[in-house]
C-alpha cells in the first residue's frame, strides 16, 4: 500500500490518543466505586428484607397485643357486672353464692390473660427495637450509597470531559488521513489494540522484536510512501529519524 508519509507520521499521533482514549476507558470502568455501589447494593437487598420481616413481625405482634387486650376488658366488664349484681344482692343466696364463685374464676382468668398480655407487650417492644435498628441501617445505607455515587459521578465526569477532549482530537487527526490507510489502521488495531508503532533503532515499537538484516534492508530500499509492515505483529510500522535505516 502507499500512502502519503505524512499520513503515515499522523498515524502514530492517532495511536497515542487512542492509546489514551483506551486508559481512560478502563479507568471509567475500573473506578473503585463501581464495585462499592455492587457491595452496597447487596447489602441493601438484605437490609431491606430485615426492615420488611421486621415491620411484618411487629404487624403480627400488635394484632395478638390488641386481641389480648380486648380479652382481657371482656374479662374486666364480665367481672364488674357480675359485682354489680352481687352488690346489690338482688337474687336468691344461692345465685350470690354462683356469681361469688364466676367472679373469682373471673379473677383467675384475668390474671392468666394480663400475663399473656405482659408477655405480648414485650415481644412487641422488643420488635419496635429491631424494627428501628433496621430502619436505621436501611437509613446509613441510603446515606453511604448517595455519597459513593456522587463520587462516581464526580470522577467519570472529569475522565468523561478528558475522553470527550481527546476524541475531539482525534477527530481532527482522522480527518486528515486517506481513508484507505485508516481502514488498513482501524483494521490492525481491532486484532492488536495497536494499530500504528514507530520503528526506532531497528525495533518494532508495537511488539519490541529487533528486525533482521533482510527485513532492514527492504525497508531502506522502500519509497518514502511505502506504508511498511512489521513481519512479526503485522503493524503499521512508521519511520522516524532514529529507525536506524
Amino acid at each position: 500500500m502507499k500512502a502519503d508519509p505524512t499520513d503515515q507520521q499522523r498515524l502514530l499521533e492517532l495511536q497515542a490518543l487512542d492509546t489514551r482514549l483506551d486508559q481512560l476507558d478502563h479507568q471509567l470502568r475500573s473506578l473503585p466505586e463501581h464495585a462499592e455501589l455492587a457491595a452496597l447494593t447487596a447489602r441493601a437487598g438484605d437490609v431491606d428484607a430485615e426492615v420488611v420481616r421486621t415491620t411484618t413481625a411487629r404487624g403480627d405482634v400488635q394484632r395478638e397485643l390488641v386481641k389480648a387486650e380486648q380479652d382481657v376488658q371482656l374479662v374486666r366488664d364480665r367481672a364488674a357486672r357480675d359485682q354489680q349484681r352481687l352488690d346489690s344482692g338482688a337474687g336468691s343466696a344461692k345465685d350470690m353464692q354462683a356469681l361469688q364463685h364466676e367472679i373469682e374464676s373471673l379473677a383467675r382468668r384475668q390474671s392468666t390473660l394480663e400475663d399473656e398480655e405482659l408477655e405480648v407487650m414485650e415481644r412487641a417492644e422488643a420488635l419496635d427495637a429491631e424494627v428501628a435498628r433496621a430502619q436505621a441501617d436501611q437509613e446509613a445505607l441510603a446515606a453511604e450509597t448517595a455519597e459513593v455515587t456522587r463520587s462516581r459521578d464526580a470522577k467519570a465526569g472529569a475522565l468523561e470531559a478528558d475522553r470527550a477532549e481527546v476524541a475531539g482530537g482525534r477527530e481532527a487527526i482522522v480527518a486528515d488521513i486517506s481513508a484507505e490507510l485508516l481502514a488498513l489502521y482501524d483494521k490492525i488495531r481491532a486484532q492488536s489494540g495497536t494499530g500504528a508503532a514507530p520503528l526506532q533503532q531497528r525495533r518494532c515499537g508495537g511488539c519490541q522484536l529487533e528486525l533482521n538484516n533482510v527485513d532492514l534492508a527492504r525497508m531502506r530500499a522502500a519509497a518514502d510512501d511505502e506504508v511498511l509492515r512489521c513481519e512479526e505483529c503485522r503493524r503499521i510500522l512508521v519511520r522516524t529519524p532514529e529507525s536506524g535505516l
